[in-house]
């Protein structure tokens, strides 16, 4: 009896050896593992198949978890400089940002056994290398309960939005203000992927759709790679995706103009680079974003994300050469940004949309609109029979703000959080040898109005998230002058890669710029005053000696009641208008856009 009893044990102990199920699919998907049973079910994928699948640390978070790639490779070369040598195009895929979004880890462990256990994919390994991040957001995938997404059907349990310290992590790509962010751009430059992958779930309208995606193909993407995008990706992945029962894809992000009626059509999508897709426009790089359907059950899902990657990884790997080409040429180009600063080139800081539509045919779901008595506005009741109907999508872009570029930035080197953020991102830079003063273009900014309510950590000068009071973005006037600059100061050539990262960072006007977020809001504090029985004597010597200027004040006084009644507003008016004033450099922006290097001293 015992000896049966052991061999049963035996068999029973080899029978689960050979269960190569992921953690989700043995719960038939009822669950999600947390990250000790993720990390267990990758090594032990990786213990079995070491000579393709390799699990590299790079990075920890803010609660001190490890942060880890995935790494397969045929051939076990796991140098990201020799892979990028043989022209062997690599797929980086990210997961669980949104870590109460966690499909596309689950969907990438089920890929990578069948890529290198099951070898039911392995042809996918053929001329590509796939490299994914299970859990970016590992201290927010730990924060797991079943009610940190009210709009999501399953697993039980799922992580939260934010980090350790509550920032979105996907608002968080161009200030790089978590340990995760700065972790992740150290990495993302070691490997240089040549694809992006951002897994998602959505949040929004309900739809018939399991699977969208929308990959960045505006005029600010290198435009041979946004062609390859819309001839030869989009299309594939939608067909790819649709063969397969039980699942249906939209190559583009859906969102509706009007959320109370879906018949008003679909919104413009945009990626700023506070976005990591719209930061791989930045390093040249295409990047999709994935956002699986929340009503969907997780199966559904997960399987789905499966099957998008699984398309993405076979166009990749049959259009390597080319891919692996695009990339280089786009490179090229961003590395000529500053070679004619006096040639008037353009480059686009931000894209939006230019009031074009096209028809889509739309595969939703017929619904009724009311008046809620609750909140007291129409609401839509979805049913789940299905509205294939043709809706406008807003979808023309335009640019909406550019520049043409200088051939290198200066910056102080007391703005050392503004260098800080650069260094982050691998931007090259050289620092100064000796003090030098010298004619830079700058510019002088005024009419700011910051962020009523806290985003990401900042009361930025932009439009939050929803619900949040808008900033907005005055005006900065670009002006050329002297001036002077501390040895050591910074200077950030843009013959490099990362040129559109420089110009995106330093252009106030970018969308996520150093500006835009507050790393320059000092300059618009004014530090010296006038007391006022001092200012009184300084406006009567002013008026005697320039009777325009007293001619102006008597017209504001006269025209203008709220002036008019602010005794504070009419002696800063002269105040305003004194050298003392000037001297408080009120809006100037410190750093300087150079048109030549000739004279500076840089080091070599």
């Amino acid at each position: 009896m015992k000896i049966a009893i052991a061999v049963l044990l035996f068999a029973a102990s080899c029978a689960s050896a050979q269960d190569w199920r992921t953690p989700s699919e043995i719960s038939n998907y009822a669950t999600t593992p947390d990250y000790a049973a993720t990390m267990a079910y990758l090594r032990r994928v990786a213990d079995a198949a070491p000579a393709q699948v390799k699990i590299e640390p790079f990075g920890t978070t803010g609660e001190g978890r490890e942060l880890d790639i995935v790494i397969a490779s045929k051939d076990g070369d796991f140098d990201p400089a020799k892979i990028h040598a043989s022209h062997r195009p690599i797929v980086l895929v990210q997961n669980s940002i949104h870590a109460g979004e966690m499909d596309g880890k689950d969907a990438c462990m089920a890929l990578l056994r069948d890529m290198v256990i099951t070898k039911s994919q392995a042809a996918l390994l053929d001329n590509a290398v796939f490299v994914f991040i299970p859990m970016y957001n590992a201290d927010g995938h730990e924060r797991r309960s079943p009610y940190n997404r009210i709009n999501q059907n399953g697993p039980d349990e799922m992580g939260w939005r934010g980090n350790g310290t509550n920032l979105n992590l996907n608002r968080d790509y161009m200030k790089a203000d978590a340990p995760e962010t700065r972790a992740l751009l150290k990495m993302f430059h070691e490997w240089l992927p040549d694809f992006f992958v951002d897994d998602h779930v959505t949040d929004g309208a309900d739809y018939q759709y399991d699977v969208t995606f929308t990959i960045d193909d505006g005029p600010n993407v290198y435009s041979p790679t946004a062609h390859w995008i819309d001839e030869a990706v989009k299309p594939v992945l939608v067909k790819d995706v649709d063969a397969v029962p039980g699942h249906l894809a939209a190559p583009t992000y859906i969102e509706l103009n009007d959320d109370t009626d879906p018949a008003k059509g679909l919104s413009f999508d945009n990626n700023p680079p506070r976005f990591s897709t719209g930061y791989m426009i930045l390093e040249n790089r295409p990047g999709m974003l994935v956002e699986m359907h929340m009503l969907k059950d997780y199966k559904t899902r997960v399987t789905g994300n499966y099957e998008v990657l699984r398309s993405l990884m076979t166009v990749v790997n049959r259009d390597a050469a080319k891919l692996v080409a695009l990339n280089a040429a786009a490179d090229a180009q961003a590395e000529q940004t500053g070679a004619h600063p006096l040639a008037n080139q353009q480059v686009a800081l931000s894209v939006g949309w230019n009031g074009e539509t096209t028809p889509f045919l739309f595969h939703g779901y017929k619904y009724t609109r009311q008046l809620s008595e609750v909140s007291g506005k129409m609401w839509v009741k979805y049913s789940h029979e299905p509205w294939d109907v043709s809706l406008p999508m807003s979808d023309g872009f335009k640019v909406t703000a550019s520049t043409a570029p200088p051939v290198a930035y200066i910056i102080p080197r007391q703005w050392a959080h503004v260098i800080d953020v650069l260094a982050a991102h691998q931007v090259k830079m050289q620092r100064t040898t000796s003090a030098w003063s010298g004619q830079v273009e700058s510019y002088h900014c005024g009419d700011m109005q910051w962020n009523r309510f806290p985003f990401e950590g900042r009361h930025p000068i932009f439009a939050g998230e929803a619900g949040a009071e808008p900033g907005k973005f005055g005006h900065c006037d670009l002006v050329t002058e002297t001036q002077t600059y501390p040895a050591g100061s910074v200077i950030v050539p843009l013959n490099q890669r990362l040129a559109k990262v420089v110009l995106g960072w330093l252009e106030p006007a970018a969308p996520d710029s150093a500006m835009a977020w507050g790393f320059f809001d000092a300059i618009f504090e004014q530090k010296e005053y006038g007391e006022p029985y001092v200012v009184e004597k300084l406006a009567r010597e002013m008026m005697a000696k320039d009777p325009r200027l007293k001619t102006e004040f008597e017209q504001r006084v006269q025209n203008d009641p709220n002036f008019a009644a602010d005794p504070n507003a009419r002696l800063n008016f002269f105040y305003e208008h004194s050298p003392w004033y000037a001297a408080n450099k009120v809006g100037q922006y410190p750093v300087g856009r150079l048109l030549k290097l000739d004279g500076v001293p840089v080091e070599k």
